[in-house]
């Protein structure tokens, strides 16, 4: 054994080696992502489609059976469930592990797009997603005033909160949930339009084909030119109840004489409360490979500077923080592994009473568990319960290796009366393939789990 030999005749550049080992690794092991569970997106793929004002049995026969047909035949498809509700289809594709997930996707992209012309003529456009562990949000906000209402909490959301913690380092995304967005509501009025013989249609068609700004071009002369802008986008709702409708001989008929036109939310199905009171919510998405805790800090750190952008009487509050959770249960598992390294240790100083036997295992731990977070770092791994778990098993195979090398070492040295430097070469030689091997066999036993 070369590597041993040469590390037991210059023990100078032993230790230096190993004092670089355990440097690269601290340096791993500030630059890890901390996580609750592995970084692994599972082979999911889901397809969403909304057909608006259907119930569920119509979207169920229109939507959900027509794409179940045609996805059911993807190549590597393991499991496919689907849900239909209201106005909404929800399916579900779970792929075999061996194959590959952007595959899949493109496969899903082009079997929608085949049944495209099957489907309603109203329908959204579907919606193809991959299921990954980084898109739910992990940290949630409350919005909430006495002063201001949901439509105007939600613009304030909208322009200055979620703008400003889509701006912080390791933030992906923020999303606003139970927002109520400015829009023109119109209540038409039954008698009105049958009094006139008009339909809801003819309503719709008049608004969607007159409130629109188009371009005009533009006036040219010889010594001026001039851009022409035509203010045919409607603003207010007095402007909309001033808009024409339909023509009956002389007499224009406007929009306020056959509906109520009043600004409110565009949509008021859904309410988010907080402590029992209706506010805003923004779920805060991390990036894939940012460091949930140190996302999670940063937003802490720059609510203070949120809030004081905001208007008076309107409060910004941590309603959840999931980076509490990961950092217990990360703490726990870090003190389970600094417990381990000690009690061993100790037992070990009891079994051979020897000092300077004890302070040879006792190193290797250290060595040998931190220069490993380098090497995680160098793979893409992150700090989670299972690496954690993993160190904390390695430290009994370390040790194992250690305690039988010196008991060799020390065999050599007091029963064949050898010098210490010759036992130990000796020793190390004699056994250093059995270790190797036994290492390697427990590597198989846990490669499964992997």
């Amino acid at each position: 054994m070369k590597l041993s030999e040469t590390s037991i005749r210059r023990p100078v550049l032993a230790s230096m080696f190993s004092a670089a080992l355990v440097l690269f690794g601290v340096i791993g092991y500030t630059r890890l992502a901390v996580r609750e569970l592995p970084d692994i997106d599972p082979p999911i793929i889901s397809v969403s489609t909304t057909l608006p004002g259907a119930n569920a049995q119509v979207v169920e026969t229109a939507v959900t059976d027509v794409l179940e047909e045609e996805l059911s035949t993807i190549q590597g498809l393991r499991t496919l469930s689907s849900s239909s509700s209201e106005e909404n289809s929800q399916i579900t594709l779970e792929f075999t592990l061996d194959r590959p997930i952007d595959v899949a996707a493109q496969d899903v992209r082009d079997k929608v797009s085949r049944v495209r012309g099957r489907l309603p003529v109203d329908v959204l456009e579907p919606v193809i997603a991959k299921q990954s562990a980084d898109a739910q949000p992990f940290f949630w906000l409350a919005l909430s005033s006495d002063n201001y209402d949901l439509m105007q909490l939600s613009d304030v959301a909208d322009r200055v909160v979620k703008a400003r913690l889509q701006s912080l380092p390791g933030v992906g995304s923020a999303g606003i949930f139970g927002e109520r967005r400015y829009s023109m509501r119109v209540w038409v009025q039954p008698n009105g339009l049958s009094a006139r013989g008009l339909t809801v249609q003819d309503i719709e068609n008049a608004i969607v084909s007159r409130n629109v700004e188009i371009p005009a071009g533009r006036i040219e002369s010889t010594r001026r030119e001039f851009s022409v802008r035509s203010l045919g986008e409607l603003k207010t709702a007095r402007e909309f109840g001033e808009l024409a409708v339909a023509s009956q001989g002389t007499q224009l008929v406007k929009l306020k004489d056959v509906a109520r036109v009043e600004l409110g939310p565009e949509d008021d199905r859904s309410i988010f409360r907080y402590n029992g009171s209706p506010a805003v919510a923004i779920g805060v998405v991390r990036q894939s490979k940012a460091n949930l805790i140190d996302v999670a800090r940063n937003i802490r750190e720059a609510l203070p500077s949120i809030q004081q952008a905001l208007p008076p009487g309107v409060k910004l509050q941590t309603a959840w923080d999931g980076s509490v959770f990961v950092t217990h249960s990360i703490n726990d598992a870090r003190l389970t592994l600094l417990i381990a390294a000690i009690l061993v240790v100790l037992i070990i100083f009891v079994f051979l009473r020897n000092v300077r036997a004890t302070i040879i295992p006792g190193l290797a731990i250290p060595a040998s568990i931190i220069a490993t977070f380098a090497i995680m770092y160098f793979l893409g791994f992150s700090i989670n319960n299972f690496t954690l778990l993993a160190l904390t098993i390695a430290i009994g195979i370390v040790v194992d290796d250690a305690i039988i090398v010196l008991e060799n070492a020390f065999r050599h040295q007091e029963e064949l009366h050898e010098q210490p430097e010759e036992a130990a070469v000796r020793g190390t030689n004699e056994i250093g393939f059995a270790v190797i091997a036994t290492t390697i066999a427990l590597v198989a036993v846990f490669s499964p789990l992997a």
